[in-house]
């Protein structure tokens, strides 16, 4: 695979390869926080003050004297919160704005005990505790009688105090290299406030997997660091990146969740800094393998993290779960949750940079009409744009824009367009003298608008951490001001990390400035995250504030669920990338990126027919699901690989549009709960570590098992089927199979590896139609999986699938199904006002797991009168096919078996 690497030509002009990345030996921060003196921090307890936010102390370095402002704040729902900052510094340090939803609820705490050692704090009747030891000074967090989190264990507090820039001047006098000027490369990076990082360590008891801190090419459970590299958290556009790496890409969530059997902690670190964190676990992996075994019994399991953040100020929330949806859900609350997508965006989009024109792209939908597979989404990079000035279309190859629109909203299709950060410098341009006169750049050291190089040649970059920008930059979306734009237009953010070609590991200098004279330093992590919200918000606003966004991101930070999808940037076309990319999306679902999704059959490279065809299958799978390519690739619509190859793809795609009715509510969890479509087997079976570890299989929702066939030529896989009392049933043959055990099942081509689990309800549409308007034309089916007690349980979402009429009149259906001692029952749930009138029905119901023959079944639907319904038995598959009921979804029913 190296191999292959190597030879990819990348599609950044004059790109100089990995050797432009630093690693954490190069990073001068990282080096003092790793290699200073050791330091020890007491906590006077007589500074404790007790307020309705908290508790607050001073925290002081016995040698230097340094004095630091601790806050303690115990909030809502389980989450405690740990701030550090200067307590008198000479300026404000930098706050990350925008990612916090709203006011945060706090709790009272009062004191426990105290003596001259320790004070013992407490909240939410007793059930938690914090514990805060005067010198050395740490922070327990206590679960009950259990030591859950230690804050500052083994004394890894580092807090640089930021100084006078003059300062600055006697840098090649000062004893260490990088405090006040850094060199990497040829880039020479100026710090104004001298050294300003920040680093911490917490302990995790008893747990020996922790997950999360996207984005990387690596696996679900994170790796211990003592080997290299700790994880890198830098957004970076890293085309083609190392698979197994540890490596900063396009996108950052400081947020690590821990679990173990009985319970799961989260610890989100909100700083938007280049930040590194170390995990090291004990009893080491490593040397657990060699370890006496009577010795292993007796080394307790814990896990150690080690952040550490070139500036800013030490804010790390601790989720106290206990269960991982009740952590998803405090996760949600801090900073918001999934957005609702619009329908037709979980649909499938067609995309490749570039469709060369008007012509082009109304072939390619013909394609789609001419060959029977449906699509929602036609797709168009740089290339549209007049010499790549965004809200501009080529008037050569794009000369009727909202004419094509109109042609793909005829289908109920949408076009989606790409619009990136940087703006060509051209002075002629109105769009650019605009954000020139209005100061919506971001400035270089010296006050100048920064120029950097990208796909336009020189360009300047908006400042979107200036909420006057992000406002200007949403109104460019208005349909007055974005010549071309109808309603049915959407947009993809690019190059937002920022990309800056020819810049300091490919992206903006540190020692930018940006609104409020902040350091780009400071923030970079933001920069994506923000332009995605203000693109959101354009269209939002667009609107009238009637219609939901759609707006996929390449870059991203924690929050950017409430904007949209992401996806995870510039794969490759080969198995190893297929395989990682399940991982990949499993990290990032866990981390509140909920609508995440891997370029299909890899953008660069060619794909030979089988691994097409097995990455159609494993995206239809996932969330975001979208076939994209390079221009330097060959084309590959999905009828250009022979008859067979499109024959399975269609067959593909169109299981994915019927089951869109179950992706559909579980978004709807998403949007309400936190809780992600896309979950590792940890999450449905907490008490079973053989699922700890498992990342080539997941559950979809509660109810399906997936485990895409992700190499070549293969004849069978094992698969995983947790729960020894849990039923699974092939979706494909009906076969049952006894949870708690690997089964090894044999694969063709055009096997898909999905179980449907016992005790689980799953509504579909009977047909398909050539987009998800025409989807929704169809009939409901409903398939009901018995469980060993012969009960299910499960739920339907429906709305208008586009507006916001479900949040602001209540105007969608919600409804329960539950089966129970031969009874099939729906009724209402949710909230008792919503009202949603649909022509919807139920056609069909099929229940697996039927043991016998039933001698009659009869329907009954409320203020009808009792009648029979015919079926059929398949008593080989114990499988019970109910047809022709026409049960409408929106009134209360029942089916007695």
């Amino acid at each position: 695979m190296a191999e292959d690497v190597q030879t990819i030509i990348s599609v950044v002009p004059d790109d100089e390869g990995k050797e432009k990345f630093r690693k954490c030996a190069e990073t001068a921060f990282y080096r003092r926080q790793m290699q200073g003196p050791n330091l020890q921090y007491k906590v006077p307890l007589d500074t404790m003050v007790l307020t309705e936010r908290g508790a607050h102390f001073e925290v002081v370095e016995s040698d230097t004297q340094v004095r630091l402002a601790l806050s303690v704040s115990p909030m809502k729902n389980g989450i405690l919160r740990i701030l550090i900052d200067e307590l008198q510094p000479i300026k404000p340090r930098y706050r990350v704005p925008d990612v916090l939803t709203g006011e945060q609820v706090c709790e009272q705490l009062r004191v426990e005990k105290k003596n001259e050692d320790s004070v013992t704090l407490t909240w939410a009747l007793g059930q938690y505790q914090i514990q805060v030891w005067q010198c050395p000074f740490r922070l327990e967090v206590l679960c009950g009688e259990d030591v859950t989190v230690t804050f500052n264990p083994k004394g890894r507090l580092r807090f640089e105090k930021l100084q006078h820039s003059s300062r600055a001047l006697s840098d090649t006098s000062e004893d260490e290299p990088g405090l006040w000027k850094e060199t990497f490369r040829k880039f020479v990076d100026i710090k104004a406030n001298g050294p300003s990082s920040v680093g911490a360590d917490l302990s995790l008891h008893g747990f020996s997997h922790v997950y999360g801190l996207p984005e990387h090419a690596d696996s679900l459970k994170l790796k211990d660091t003592r080997d290299g590299e700790p994880y890198r958290l830098y957004n970076l556009d890293v085309f083609a990146y190392d698979l197994h790496s540890r490596m900063g890409l396009y996108g950052s969530v400081p947020l690590l969740l821990a679990h173990k059997q009985d319970r799961t902690v989260g610890l989100f670190w909100l700083n938007a800094s280049e930040t590194f964190v170390n995990v090291h676990y004990t009893p080491h992996e490593e040397e657990d393998g060699s370890a006496p075994p009577v010795k292993k019994r007796r080394v307790p399991l814990q896990t150690d993290v080690h952040w550490v953040s070139e500036s800013g100020v030490i804010d790390c929330m601790v989720l106290l779960g206990p269960t991982p949806q009740q952590i998803f859900t405090q996760y949600a609350e801090l900073t918001g949750y999934q957005a609702f997508p619009p329908l037709f965006s979980l649909g499938y989009h067609q995309c490749r940079w570039n469709y060369n024109d008007e012509a082009d792209v109304k072939a390619v939908d013909a394609g789609f009409d001419r060959h029977g597979i449906p699509y929602d989404v036609i797709w168009l990079d740089i290339e549209h744009t007049n010499g790549k000035r965004y809200f501009t279309w080529d008037p050569a190859l794009f000369p009727d824009p909202v004419g094509l629109q109109r042609h793909l909203e005829e289908k109920n299709r949408k076009l989606v367009v790409i619009s990136d950060p940087h703006i060509k410098y051209d002075p002629e341009w109105s769009l650019y003298r605009k954000a020139r006169d209005g100061r919506h750049f971001v400035k270089d050291r010296e006050g100048k608008i920064y120029q950097g190089s990208c796909w336009p040649g020189e360009s300047c970059y908006l400042d979107f951490s200036s909420p006057a920008t992000r406002a200007w930059y949403s109104r460019c979306f208005s349909l007055d001001k974005y010549p071309g734009s109808t309603t049915s237009l959407f947009i993809w953010n690019d190059m937002n990390e920022p990309s800056v070609f020819h810049g300091p590991e490919q992206t903006m200098p540190k020692d930018a400035l940006h609104h409020g004279n902040w350091e780009h330093r400071e923030q970079h992590n933001l920069y994506g995250f923000q332009q995605h919200m203000a693109t959101a918000e354009g269209l939002v606003s667009r609107s009238g504030g009637l219609e939901r966004p759609f707006v996929l991101s390449r870059s991203f930070f924690a929050g950017s669920q409430r904007f949209g999808a992401i996806w995870t940037g510039d794969n490759v076309a080969s198995w190893e990338y297929l395989k990682v990319s399940i991982p990949m999306l499993l990290s990032l679902s866990v981390a509140g990126i909920a609508f995440c999704g891997a370029d299909v059959g890899g953008f660069v490279k060619d794909p030979d027919p089988e691994l097409m065809v097995r990455w159609y299958q494993a995206g239809a799978l996932q969330p975001f699901f979208r076939g994209h390519s390079a221009k330097e690739t060959k084309r590959r619509e999905p009828w250009l690989f022979g008859d067979t190859v499109t024959s399975s793809i269609r067959s593909v795609i169109q299981r994915r549009y019927r089951l869109l009715p179950y992706w559909y509510t579980l978004f709807h969890q998403a949007h309400t709960s936190g809780t992600p479509p896309l979950r590792p087997l940890w999450v449905e079976f907490p008490r079973e570590e053989n699922t700890f570890t498992v990342d080539h299989q997941y559950m979809i929702g509660g109810a399906l098992l997936a485990c895409p066939v992700t190499e070549s030529a293969v004849q069978e896989v094992k698969v995983l089927l947790p729960g020894s009392n849990e039923v699974w049933y092939d979706v494909h043959s009906a076969k049952a199979f006894r949870g708690g055990r690997t089964i090894i099942l044999p694969v063709t081509l055009d096997t898909v590896p999905l179980f449907q689990r016992g005790g689980t309800v799953i509504p579909r549409r009977t047909g398909c139609g050539s987009s998800t308007a025409e989807l929704q034309q169809f009939p409901l089916s409903l398939t009901v999986a018995l469980d060993s007690n012969g009960c299910a349980a499960g739920e339907l979402y429906l709305d208008d699938g586009h507006s916001f009429c479900y949040r602001d009149t209540k105007a969608f259906c919600l409804r329960h199904f539950t089966m129970l001692a031969g009874r099939l029952l729906s009724r209402r749930g949710g909230d008792e006002d919503s009202v949603f009138e649909c022509d919807c029905v139920v056609q069909t119901v099929t229940i697996l797991g039927v043991k016998r023959k039933p001698s009659s079944v009869f329907v009954h639907i409320a203020g009808a009168e009792k009648r029979p319904v015919g079926f059929q038995f398949e008593e080989a598959r114990h499988k019970l096919i109910l047809d022709g009921l026409k049960l409408g979804v929106v009134k209360d029913w029942e089916i007695n078996v």
